[in-house]
């Protein structure tokens, strides 16, 4: 990272931006200080992405002006990645632009080492200025937090699909030693263990952060501001996400009309947050979506001026149990990805599938769905089972040349026209949109268009695989609470935290080839998730050391001595370290509450901020080199002859 001055800033001076006769913003002015991780809201088409456009120096404001600190380093994820023969490794590597000529002059140097010794030892200096011998295992590590195998690093780019290449441009962002860094929606295509990942990644992260993103867990995990762009104004909050909403409500509050239909919709969530409280155990999950539920009468208030207004419509029918299936394998090709699956799906049971990516999430929901079948076990339908199916491979199936009118008239004959346009106001297909080809749609207009499809249909059971791809808060909030009154069973693919907190009554782990209750809520399952990696790292140190061959019974009294001196100092060393490291991680959670304090940041000393950033990114640092301290400790452990007898 570049050092930059603390009281350097990012400016916005009375800018105007246009696109043809619609003005995006309007003579808006901002400050943006160093270290601020700052989330951007605001309706699509908003002016979010002609912002970031502005700070990569790819767009001109129509007036005013824009100031960035001179010399300092944009990091970005591209748009495109070429199909190239570079190995993932290389291709993350040279993200680090300045790596990347460093390595090439040193090259050339080497190559004609005559006269150029000088010039050599200067290269190799800023090389280690730059941490430039440990970036290969930076770059390893950034792939492995966003999913890649350890065999993935030496494959072409070319060989990744779609997906998997936005997560390397991603990484590739991330290896660029940036001083600001503009993140536009990163978690899409992200599991959710490499949404975690990246959550830990961008809170250690020290330069400034402008973050596009429709997950509000996600947003509320990293930023300290939120700018608002609404009736083309840029408005800065103090605070998380949470606190941008709670303020917002408390000033849509003020106009009496708008404060009447917010005491109407918290009025109406509280009744059913009520009957929940009547219906739950004592269940850790049971008491976890309690309190998410409560959090959301301050949300819906924040939100009440939303443009989707939807529900589900009631079931056609409500058979009991509404599905059953008992040992059950499902798998491709003859070969099993799940083993024994049993599963009884009830109406209004909401169950969270939790679990790594590939471990068969998806392959379960298409078991459920009937798209796959299995040889062995049973599935069991209730009569007149109406299934309401979502995945994102539907959204190919539209018809391009069809508005979103003349996909509900094909889907029902019967149904006026009006009643129709009605419907389809609610997911905000209003006017002339209701009567366009979606052809060119966005991907979350096309989101909205499938699930306004499959609502109309009334299934009585909704299995949904990742259904907030491509929604903006709004619609992601207008679904959460459409899912809360559905009077279905629902089982549930999703990386929105906040969408599966507030709706599943219950989770199943699918892991190891196997789906079994999971025994705890979200926060559990992210300790799970890191608990996963720390033995998935132990057991390659493991692998990779030479193990001794050894023979207790033969041991001498002597050689035990020896051995038992060999290791005494790795033990104790490995002690200290877990013991420093359960210390710093208590003193960035203190940090981190409070970096969360809205106070800090209205007070016009930065000092304390700006101590408390540089804290919270040493304590990351110690953090990370102790744990790589200790699992080389344990490599040499292992190396060592165990003592027994």
């Amino acid at each position: 990272m570049h050092s930059v001055a603390i009281n350097v800033l990012i400016q916005f001076k009375n800018i105007t931006i246009a696109r043809g006769i619609k003005v995006l913003i309007e003579h808006a002015s901002l400050q943006l200080h160093p270290g601020h991780k700052v989330g951007l809201t605001g309706a699509n088409g908003a002016g979010k992405s002609s912002l970031f456009a502005m700070l990569r120096g790819e767009l001109e404001a129509d007036k005013g002006d824009l100031e960035i600190p001179a010399g300092w380093v944009i990091g970005h994820v591209a748009q495109e990645t070429p199909a190239l023969s570079t190995s993932a490794l290389q291709f993350v590597l040279e993200g680090d632009e300045e790596l990347s000529q460093i390595e090439q002059a040193l090259a050339e140097a080497e190559a004609n080492p005559d006269g150029e010794g000088e010039r050599i030892a200067l290269l190799h200096g800023r090389l280690s200025e730059i941490e430039g011998y440990a970036a290969k295992a930076r770059a390893a590590g950034l792939l492995n937090g966003l999913g890649f195998s350890q065999t993935d690093l030496q494959s072409a780019v070319s060989s990744f699909s779609g997906g998997w290449r936005v997560r390397l441009n991603l990484a590739r962002a991330l290896m660029c030693r940036s001083d600001l860094l503009l993140l536009d929606e990163p978690t899409n295509h992200l599991d959710l263990e490499a949404v975690i990942w990246l959550e830990n990644w961008l809170k250690s992260y020290g330069g400034t952060l402008l973050l596009i993103s429709h997950d509000r867990d996600f947003l509320d995990a990293i930023v300290n501001h939120i700018v608002h762009i609404e009736h083309q104004s840029l408005t800065l909050y103090n605070g998380g996400y949470s606190d941008f909403e709670r303020q917002r409500s408390e000033k849509m509050a003020l106009q009496q009309a708008m404060h009447e239909k917010q005491q109407r919709k918290v009025a109406h969530l509280h009744s059913y947050i009520d009957r929940f409280k009547a219906q739950a155990t004592k269940a850790k999950q049971a008491q976890s979506r309690i309190k998410a539920l409560e959090r959301m009468e301050m949300i819906s208030a924040a939100h009440v001026d939303s443009q989707f207004n939807f529900s589900f419509r009631t079931p056609s029918s409500a058979p009991e149990p509404l599905m059953a299936i008992s040992d059950m394998d499902v798998g491709y090709a003859n070969k099993p990805i799940l083993k024994n699956i049993s599963l009884t799906v009830r109406p209004k049971e909401r169950i969270g599938l939790l679990g790594p990516n590939g471990a068969g999430k998806s392959t379960l929901i298409k078991l459920l769905a009937g798209e796959l079948s299995s040889d062995k076990g049973k599935r069991t339908l209730g009569k007149d089972l109406n299934i309401g199916y979502f995945a994102q491979h539907q959204l190919e199936q539209l018809h391009a040349e069809e508005s979103p009118l003349q996909h509900m008239q094909r889907q029902d004959k019967e149904a006026t026209e009006q009643a129709l346009l009605n419907y389809l106001g609610g997911f905000d297909f209003r006017g002339d949109m209701a009567r366009t080809a979606c052809e060119r749609f966005s991907g979350g207009e096309k989101s909205r268009l499938a699930l306004a499809l499959l609502i109309w249909t009334k299934p009585s059971l909704l299995l949904l695989d990742e259904p907030t791809n491509h929604l903006d808060l709004e619609m992601r909030h207008a679904l959460t609470l459409a899912l809360q009154e559905f009077e279905g069973g629902v089982v549930l693919i999703s990386h929105d935290r906040a969408l599966l907190r507030t709706t599943c009554d219950q989770f199943l782990l699918v892991a190891n080839g196997q789906a079994s209750l999971f025994d705890g809520d979200l926060d559990d399952y992210s300790a799970w998730v890191s608990a996963q990696r720390l033995q998935e790292k132990a057991e390659a140190v493991a692998e990779n050391a030479t193990p001794e061959k050894k023979n207790s019974y033969a041991q001498s009294k002597l050689d035990r001595q020896a051995r038992i001196t060999a290791r005494r100092p790795l033990i104790k060393e490995s002690d200290k370290l877990e013991r420093d490291i359960t210390t710093w991680q208590n003193e960035k959670a203190s940090c981190d509450a409070r970096l969360n304090d809205t106070d800090l940041y209205e007070n016009n000393d930065k000092t304390e901020l700006q101590t408390l950033l540089k804290q919270q990114s040493a304590l990351m640092l110690n953090i990370e080199q102790a744990e790589e301290r200790w699992l080389l400790v344990q490599e040499q452990l292992e190396k060592l002859p165990e003592i027994t007898g």
